[in-house]
């Protein structure tokens, strides 16, 4: 019977190429946008899953309550892992890291071997304790893990790194350099593992021992700053919930209120009510800290909901396709439905044979779909940055696909299983299909459920490529257009530096050139700071902002704006030993009316403002405008040149020379500041594209579904378009009068999408203190641009039955 089922299925795939194309074609299309928003999925969940005592494993997180908004966070003051493993028996182990690239050598730095002179640019340090590769249990290729850390100026470096300076060596015990810096070679003491790709630590491959490190005269005791990341693992039973209010108590009480009340806090007891302390596990990192400040790179589980229900809704309205398809070709189906019960068949039967080639075009439409998918994978690894494989050795691949297969099959089958099989044997041989079945309410519905999802994935396209290009050419306060950045200068020295920046000034296309790795881009320093104007520390609450360290023509050649006061000078002795220059913003905050010749501190020392520079983006413009503090000195790692003329590619040929002359040994590194500004909002131009990808997915398959219910509608009122032109009718009569009924199940599905999209993307907006209005047009626009598009599809079955013969409609009258 099996057999006699799939021979069938075969024979009315033959008999119908076209349909069966477009069946399978749109089937497959639905299947392979599943498989790989599936692998997205399985990727993003896979995450940190690799550490032995996972379950074990916590990263330290403090809430901030500030006006209602919590605030939440991962650094801490240098003491503070040492607290948690000695106040608190429940931890057994705690380890730090310090990322932070405002502090020398984390971050990126120049690296070479000590018996080799070519520097290469290297990303990837932070500093670690001996104790967080204990804590994590990394694998070591070479060295003992429970000693690679533990003497001063030793690092443990990945396998790919120790590969590529010491190929086919253990280079346990070798020196390698960092920034030409002689004075502290560092020595392997260890070979790592390259940790995981689904690691939120896969950035890493240089960790540097904080052994024997103070960053500054009693930093590692200081509570005031807080610049590590603490991770602890916990004693088997451990109750979290209760561990986490008594780490609270503890850690205010013992050390945060004591410290406060030293520093002249005002209202002390009322700003620690508003903190606490909570624990995330380390598996949950990279899902669950898209409100956490880290500085980590990480996915986001609103994400994975989302791809989740867009991968559902294709798969849906891939298979509303193949139902629609199945009922349109029903008159074809009719006669054989009848004649097969007159000779005895039974309905199971029938609905039997009807599964079985619903399941024959699944499991076709499911091996094109693998295939569509593993083409398209390198195209969807650039929508999402990922580096994404097909499974092809993993043994659940197969069993997966034909159970899905199967039961795809199965449910998209249903439908035109039960409605074929209904036909009644008397009706269909006088040539009456069943009645009521042209103005089906489940058939339109769902057709506008279809273009629906469609319309909502277009608002939503149109309203991110606008808030992206609102960003990309909003006025931020500063020029970034032709703005070279030329990065590992600290390589150079303090004094080749300064000789480098006077020897590019001489080039004719060179307008200005500037000192500083504080840049208003992401990926340069940062350096977070409290202050209060002079002899108000011990009465006012403190202003939060920036503390950067530039020079004197960092202003101009940024294209910054002075609106008070003047820029620095090194004519000007007492620029060198506290001016400062403010934003608007930390003017306003502080409450300086007459900001110039004002003095403030952060508590370290004592500055005299100068100037106010005109507020400018200095973050990504999800957030507010913070206010900063420019301070007079040498930050070198960086040197930005501002350029003119049209002929860049003999202006960076100019700069890469005088480069030569100042470090041969190394290569120079340079980018542009528009590129670094535009790459802020990557993520956003990313979902974008995969907006746009998603959009265009469902209108294909949607108007495959549009033209099969436009061939139902034609094929089942055959007789009455016939009917209309013997009496007279125009082909734009019968082609308006088989069109009017999708442009109303098109509109229905506007007024469903319109509110579902404007709260969706109104959500999505909030996360941009910057951002564009949603318009009305937009959703004209996408209505429109619905409309059209449906008919442009149902136009060549319209034309076509408005064009056909009528005798051939009637003859059967």
């Amino acid at each position: 019977m099996i057999k006699n089922y799939l021979k069938i299925a075969i024979r009315q795939l033959r008999k119908q190429k076209m349909y069966a194309a477009i069946k399978i074609g749109g089937f497959a299309l639905g299947i392979a946008a599943c498989l790989l928003i599936g692998l997205y999925i399985k990727d993003e969940l896979s995450f940190d899953k690799s550490y032995p005592d996972k379950d074990r494993i916590y990263r330290v997180v403090g809430y901030y309550n500030t006006e209602g908004k919590i605030e939440k966070g991962t650094d801490w003051p240098a003491p503070m892992g040492k607290a948690l493993k000695s106040d608190f028996p429940e931890v057994e182990i705690s380890g730090r890291l310090m990322p932070n690239s405002l502090f020398e050598k984390a971050g990126s730095n120049e690296v070479r071997r000590a018996d080799q002179v070519q520097n290469t640019y290297e990303q990837g340090f932070t500093y670690a304790d001996q104790e967080m590769l204990d804590v994590l249990q990394l694998p070591m290729v070479y060295g003992k893990r429970e000693l690679a850390l533990k003497e001063p100026l030793t690092m443990v470096i990945s396998k790919r790194k120790a590969d590529k300076y010491f190929p086919g060596k253990n280079p346990v015990g070798q020196v390698m350099y960092l920034n030409n810096d002689k004075t502290k070679p560092y020595r392997i003491g260890g070979v790592m593992e390259n940790i995981p790709e689904t690691s939120h630590l896969r950035k890493f491959d240089f960790f540097l021992t904080l052994k024997g490190v103070e960053f500054y005269q009693g930093e590692q005791n200081n509570w005031d700053a807080s610049n590590y990341p603490d991770y602890i693992k916990l004693r088997p039973g451990t109750n979290i919930a209760q561990f986490e209010k008594k780490m609270t108590n503890d850690i205010i009480k013992n050390y945060y209120f004591p410290v406060m009340i030293k520093d002249g806090v005002k209202d002390a007891e009322k700003q620690t009510q508003k903190f606490s302390l909570h624990l995330q596990n380390v598996t949950d990192i990279n899902l669950y800290s898209y409100d956490i400040y880290d500085n980590t790179p990480h996915g986001d589980v609103r994400f994975i909901w989302l791809f989740g229900a867009v991968a559902g809704f294709i798969l849906v309205i891939a298979c509303i396709n193949f139902v629609n398809l199945s009922t349109a070709k029903s008159a074809n189906r009719a006669k054989e439905v009848g004649l097969r019960k007159v000779v005895g068949s039974y309905r199971s039967s029938l609905i039997n044979q009807f599964l079985a080639e619903s399941i024959v075009y699944s499991v076709l439409s499911f091996v094109i779909g693998l295939i569509l998918a593993w083409a398209l994978l390198p195209y969807f690894n650039t929508l999402a940055s990922k580096t994404l494989s097909m499974p092809w050795n993993e043994w659940w691949l197969v069993p997966f696909l034909l159970a899905a297969a199967f039961i795809v099959g199965i449910v998209a089958g249903l439908y035109p299983a039960f409605y074929l099989s209904g036909f009644t044997p008397v009706q269909v041989l006088k040539g009456s299909i069943s009645t009521g079945s042209k103005n089906s309410i489940l058939r339109n519905s769902l057709v506008v459920f279809q273009f629906s999802a469609s319309i909502i994935l277009i608002i939503c396209t149109v309203v991110i490529y606008n808030q992206t290009q609102f960003i990309l050419n909003q006025k931020v306060g500063f020029d970034k257009d032709q703005v070279v950045v030329i990065q590992g200068t600290n390589t150079l020295g303090d004094k080749n530096v300064k000789s480098f920046k006077n020897e590019l000034l001489k080039l004719s296309s060179v307008k200005n050139v500037s000192i500083s790795d504080y840049l208003p881009v992401e990926g340069t320093k940062r350096n977070g700071n409290t202050f209060y104007k002079e002899g108000r520390t011990k009465l006012d609450a403190g202003v939060g902002g920036q503390y950067w360290q530039i020079d004197d023509t960092y202003l101009k050649t940024l294209g910054m704006k002075l609106v008070e006061g003047r820029n620095f000078s090194y004519a000007m002795a007492a620029d060198t030993q506290g001016s400062v220059i403010i934003n608007q913003t930390m003017a306003k905050k502080l409450n300086l009316k007459s900001p110039i010749g004002a003095r403030i501190t952060n508590g370290y020392g004592k500055y005299t403002v100068i100037g106010v520079v005109e507020d400018f983006n200095y973050e990504s413009m999800r957030g507010h405008i913070e206010p900063i503090v420019l301070n007079f000195g040498l930050s070198p790692s960086i040197v930005s040149v501002k350029v003119g003329g049209t002929d860049m590619k003999n202006t960076l040929t100019n700069i890469i020379a005088v480069w030569k002359k100042y470090s041969p040994d190394q290569p120079i590194r340079y980018t542009f500041l528009d590129e670094q500004f535009a790459n802020m909002y990557a993520d956003v131009q990313r979902t974008g594209h995969i907006f746009t990808s998603f959009a265009v997915l469902a209108i294909i398959i949607a108007c495959l579904g549009l033209f099969a219910l436009s061939a139902f509608m034609a094929e089942q009122r055959s007789k009455e378009i016939g009917i209309r032109k013997v009496l007279g009718a125009t082909v734009s009569n019968i082609t308006t009068l088989l069109s009017i009924d999708f442009v109303k199940l098109v509109l229905i599905a506007i007024l469903i999408a319109s509110p579902i999209a404007w709260y969706g993307m109104n959500s999505w907006l909030q996360d941009f203190a910057y951002r564009i209005p949603i318009s009305w047009w937009i959703f004209v626009l996408s209505g429109i641009v619905a409309i059209a598009i449906a008919l442009f599809t149902v136009s060549f079955q319209s034309i076509k039955a408005a064009l056909m013969n009528p005798v051939k409609s009637l003859k059967s009258e």
